[in-house]
């Protein structure tokens, strides 16, 4: 697996799975008015927002297993400062054993730094689950999870 973190705007031209027809998604808490499909779905929405704060978790299965070579998430908060950490992390067994892809931990500093943009590049053959781990805030503040963008290629 080689993992390539890009800090760049996606490029328009990639061919996006649309993951809303594919996969099922399993959530720990969610917002009514601000639904996962808004954030596998680019311009449905403003995203994915957990009803709850703390530490949530986005599952994705899929209906048949897929090949990934792309991973791409957006994060924003435009109101407080935070440190947020991820684990974004697959399985070809559906979801009995995961492999890490990534865990990473970046800073929330409104107005100046209020998006977080990453991007990877993976080779995940017979990929049957994927599961995003969020800790909005390590601090252990009251911040909810939220999701703008995730998309995968």
């Amino acid at each position: 697996m080689i993992i390539k973190d890009i800090q760049s705007v996606t490029p328009p031209d990639e061919s996006w799975l649309d993951l809303v027809s594919i996969a099922q998604a399993e959530l720990t808490s969610e917002d009514p008015s601000f639904p996962i499909e808004s954030a596998l779905k680019p311009g449905m929405g403003s995203g994915w927002r957990a009803s709850e704060p703390g530490r949530q978790t986005v599952r994705l299965l899929f209906d048949e297993p897929v090949r990934i070579r792309r991973a791409h998430l957006v994060f924003h908060e435009e109101e407080r400062q935070r440190t947020q950490e991820i684990l974004l992390r697959w399985s070809s067994d559906g979801g009995h054993s995961y492999q890490d892809i990534v865990r990473q931990q970046y800073n929330f500093s409104p107005p100046d730094s209020t998006r977080e943009i990453e991007d990877y590049e993976v080779d995940l053959a017979g990929l049957t689950t994927l599961e995003l781990i969020l800790s909005p805030d390590i601090s252990g503040g009251d911040a909810r999870a939220s999701i703008a963008e995730l998309r995968l290629a």
